[in-house]
């Protein structure tokens, strides 16, 4: 198991081109938030906005949109209920994530499969929360020609998508699941104290060092969420990039955690740009 450091974070971010626009920096589709759960969706969108995807736009409740352009007006909105103008606009992303606040509804559900099923090679998808839950109980097809996979559930969700006790959650039992459930192309994020990072490519598993007790509060995950779709959008599409998203999302909580007692997410996103330049000055 190799322990990740800050190395991780030179390796892949990178000053920005001079000779760039927003187009430069990907595009991502966020599809999160029920009406009951907003705060879900915003705290996933800000973390890709602040990132610096170039384009982020939230599928959501419309209930939602007034929220959403009162707190993050970089990002745009569409109608979750509206099918096919979300499976029209997928068809343009770098990236889609999907499940943070979702209802479970059979909606929800056939969107996630069409989804699956129409991404490209040229895309990547992130699968958490609500989506990992209705794979895991209406055993969705994941045949699909998306370029990366990855799957960010923290141990229970595990459980129920691979049926292993919490007990077995061991990383050559882990491994072992992933690679007969999930396509090769996946990386999965299990979320815990520590994290640790599975690519079912290579069979390389990884060990986030970095976290604080501070982040253990609600929405920390969809902004993790949030992150790992803006890293894959604007760097280069390999694991390194999603390890270096896990790395900075806690790196960050530790750094807060020195002066607050608890890190919100809505702080660690804010934080998000002055790290991401502090590290892109290193190279």
């Amino acid at each position: 198991m190799e322990k990740l450091t800050n190395e991780i974070l030179k390796q892949v971010i990178q000053p920005r081109p001079l000779k760039s626009h927003k187009g430069t920096f990907g595009k991502v589709l966020i599809i999160a938030g029920s009406q009951n759960y907003t705060g879900a969706a915003l705290m996933a969108t800000k973390a890709a906005v602040y990132t610096g995807a170039g384009l982020v736009t939230l599928a959501t409740d419309p209930h939602n949109f007034t929220s959403v352009h009162a707190v993050l007006p970089e990002a745009m909105v569409v109608d979750l209920r509206d099918q096919t103008a979300v499976l029209q606009l997928a068809q343009t992303m770098n990236v889609i994530a999907m499940g943070p606040g979702l209802q479970p509804t059979l909606a929800n559900t056939a969107l996630l499969q069409r989804i699956i099923n129409a991404a490209t090679a040229s895309q990547s998808l992130i699968m958490d929360a609500t989506a990992l839950n209705l794979w895991s109980q209406q055993s969705l097809t994941m045949t699909t020609n998306a370029q990366k996979i990855v799957l960010t559930p923290h141990a229970v969700e595990w459980q129920r998508l691979s049926q292993l006790a919490l007990s077995t959650q061991q990383p050559s039992a882990n491994l072992r699941c992933l690679r007969q459930k999930a396509p090769k192309q996946t990386v999965l994020v299990l979320k815990g104290a520590p994290t640790a990072i599975y690519d079912n490519q290579t069979g390389q598993i990884f060990q986030n060092t970095a976290g604080t007790a501070a982040m253990a509060t609600g929405g920390t995950g969809d902004t993790l969420t949030g992150m790992i779709a803006g890293f894959l959008a604007q760097f280069s599409v390999q694991t390194a990039a999603i390890l270096a998203a896990v790395y900075l999302h806690s790196y960050i909580a530790e750094q807060l955690a020195q002066k607050y007692y608890v890190v919100l997410p809505t702080q660690l996103s804010e934080a998000i740009p002055y790290w991401m330049h502090y590290f892109a000055e290193q190279n």
